[in-house]
């Protein structure tokens, strides 16, 4: 399956005094890009949400390479890095309209169900799992 880019228009008030987009943001950004990349793989958070699924952020990794600025259109990438049983990591790649490397990122994500038990998505959710484990960047 291929993962259409997500794209992401700076805002105003996302700057900051310099006229940067503040690196707080770029978290931002992310989350946005996972709801987007879930949607595309048809399992948006809504359909996991309610079979009793959530994945809060246990990790995040963020390198700034280039400033964005209001107006910029920040193109994101995301990849499967890897799956395994209670948990997932994805990579982010973010390019400014020019082509520009503005950030790579990384985030690292449990499965658990609502009382905050872990899940074994393997066992309780194969057909999620699965799929999860063919989106895995070769």
């Amino acid at each position: 399956m291929t993962i259409k880019p997500y794209k992401h228009t700076v805002q105003y008030y996302e700057t900051d005094r310099m006229g940067f987009a503040h690196h707080s943001n770029y978290i931002r950004w992310m989350e946005e890009v996972r709801s987007d990349f879930f949607d595309q793989i048809k399992w948006p958070y809504v359909k996991t949400e309610e079979m009793g699924i959530i994945s809060p952020v246990v990790s995040l990794e963020c390198k700034y390479k280039h400033p964005t600025t209001y107006a910029d259109v920040v193109s994101i990438e995301i990849s499967v890095e890897e799956v395994k049983r209670a948990k997932f990591r994805v990579s982010y790649v973010m390019k400014n309209q020019n082509g520009d490397l503005v950030c790579e990122a990384a985030s690292e994500h449990c499965f658990l169900d609502k009382a905050g038990n872990i899940v074994r998505m393997d066992k309780q959710f194969p057909e999620f799992y699965a799929d999860m484990l063919n989106l895995i960047k070769q």
